[in-house]
């Protein structure tokens, strides 16, 4: 499938052929079904195969629109949506949706919240209200998506990383995590905190800072923060995003990780 994807990919007059379309749509099944990743971790790494997105995008020129009807609720769109979620062990409370060729583990509840084309979500994780995963983001165990979260979703360029977020992580409420951030496991990002592929974040726990960009590291408990830059006009402050501790070993997973925050006396 892959040789047909990427011959495709660089000339879309095969799009015509019934072999190219087949191989899509299989691509497209096995995202859903979780047998394939967009992302997947290679050893200490994370390994992005390009050519399941490009099977994406070129999914999109197949479909053609048509009006989707869900009780009294109408759409009109190219995806299909997720179905059969009791056969799958997730919980989904109106009203959340989620995209066909999004994989969706068992144990996985959706509060009213959004999950795009090319997503995976592991077994045990809460998307909470308004939360959204962006297509081909990439979410871990028992993960925590507080209220409003949006995690940013990424096809286009190829070569770019999309949004990972480790096992047992937990972000705050109104979190924004885009670019290709990579969360690391059992992290904590406190209420509001913004992260994209510029955000200094800074490590402010010993007698120097730490500076990272793109990456929290595991453990970490990360609150919203802000440096002076200066500009031609003056000295102003800048968003950035703190990291002032560790998780305690005693806040382990069976535990609620809001007192994580609380050690430190963070919001939720």
């Amino acid at each position: 499938m892959r040789d047909i994807i990427e011959q495709a990919w660089d000339d879309h007059a095969l799009l015509e052929k019934k072999e190219t379309q087949e191989a899509i749509r299989t691509v497209i099944e096995q995202l859903d079904k979780g047998i394939i990743r967009v992302a997947e971790p290679d050893g200490n790494e994370w390994k992005v195969n390009e050519w399941i997105k490009k099977a994406v995008i070129l999914y999109f020129p197949l479909q053609q629109m048509e009006t989707i009807e869900v009780g009294p609720f109408e759409f009109h769109d190219k995806m299909a949506l997720k179905h059969n979620y009791k056969e799958l062990g997730v919980r989904v409370v109106p009203h959340a949706v989620a995209r066909y060729g999004a994989y969706i583990a068992r144990g996985v509840v959706m509060m009213p919240s959004y999950i795009n084309i090319g997503a995976y979500v592991d077994s045990g994780t809460m998307v909470d209200t308004w939360a959204t995963v962006g297509s081909c983001a990439q979410v871990g165990k028992g993960v925590h998506l507080s209220g409003g979260v949006g995690v940013g979703g990424v096809l286009e360029p190829i070569q770019a990383a999309p949004v990972i977020i480790e096992d047992h992580a937990f972000i705050g409420s109104r979190c924004i995590v885009v670019e290709g951030c990579h969360v690391g496991s059992e992290a904590v990002l406190g209420a509001g905190v913004v992260l994209t592929g510029s955000t200094k974040i800074i490590d402010v726990t010993g007698n120097e800072p730490v500076i990272y960009k793109g990456y929290v590291p595991p453990r970490s408990v990360v609150i919203p923060g802000s440096y002076t830059k200066e500009f031609p006009a003056g000295s102003y402050q800048v968003p950035a995003a703190l990291i002032i501790g560790q998780r305690k070993e005693s806040t382990n997973k069976k535990t609620s990780l809001n007192n994580a925050l609380r050690d430190f006396d963070v919001a939720v």
